[in-house]
């Protein structure tokens, strides 16, 4: 196997009493997608959160592109290729989807905030967001406003503004959650259209998407990696089948 893009070795995060992460070890690869799965409680939104640098690790490192990033802030994160998507929105509700992606062109090169009335009118900007709507389908809807999109919409948009950021890595979180069936169909021919020319670490609890777009699969419990493997393998692993999903549901 290649040299990781992402090497996550020994990270720990503790609440208390609580470890929510507890010396979890697993490694993305350059160009996969990586699921990320496990019950409530296993850590995985956590894990995220520490990756984005949202939350300090108590021990363990991040190693991204070879260099530990466990001291750079989120910003930094990104600047160097890293974006994330949330399992409830963040998005700029009375601005227009296109107001919200070029927001997001405009930090990704560097920009100041207090030009945002100037960047409403620099066209390479603009042009730059249009092209990450259109990536996820919504560039007829540039000119909506946020609070009138529908939440698969929105759940749209906000991975196009993660892609605007231009990442090496896009970490998803439950980015099928709130969504019907047919949404969820659409995200998933979405994810699968950009899989491989961006690397993707994924946490979903959806297991039809899981396993139509991971290349591998990461079961985390009580904070841990118990076990990685291809989508197979994990429905085939007796342990992974009657811990979390109950024998014949996989």
């Amino acid at each position: 196997m290649p040299d990781p893009l992402l090497r996550i070795d020994n990270l720990t995060k503790r609440f208390g009493s609580l470890a929510a992460n507890d010396g979890l070890s697993l490694d993305v690869v350059a160009g996969e997608v990586h699921a990320v799965i496990g019950p409530n409680g296993a850590g995985k939104t956590t894990l995220i959160s520490q990756l984005f640098g949202e939350l300090t690790p108590d021990a363990g490192a991040i190693i991204f592109a070879g260099k530990d990033i466990g001291a750079l802030t989120t910003a930094e994160r990104v600047h160097i290729g890293l974006a994330r998507s949330f399992q409830i929105t963040e998005l700029l509700a009375d601005y227009t989807a296109l107001d919200n992606v070029t927001l997001a062109v405009q930090a990704r090169t560097g920009h100041s905030f207090h030009f945002w009335s100037n960047a409403r009118r620099d066209p390479a900007l603009r042009q730059e967001a249009m092209d990450a709507l259109a990536r996820v389908g919504l560039d007829r809807r540039a000119a909506i406003a946020v609070s009138e999109m529908s939440h698969g919409e929105q759940k749209q948009l906000e991975l196009a503004i993660a892609l605007a950021t231009r990442p090496q890595l896009l970490l998803l979180d439950e980015p099928m959650a709130g969504l019907g069936a047919t949404e969820c169909a659409s995200t998933i021919t979405l994810l699968a259209a950009i899989k491989g020319a961006t690397t993707i670490l994924l946490v979903e609890h959806d297991m039809d998407a899981v396993f139509a777009l991971a290349d591998r699969i990461s079961v985390l419990a009580n904070g841990q990696c118990v076990a990685t493997g291809t989508a197979e393998e994990i429905r085939n692993d007796e342990a992974v089948r009657f811990a979390y999903f109950g024998e014949g549901n996989i």
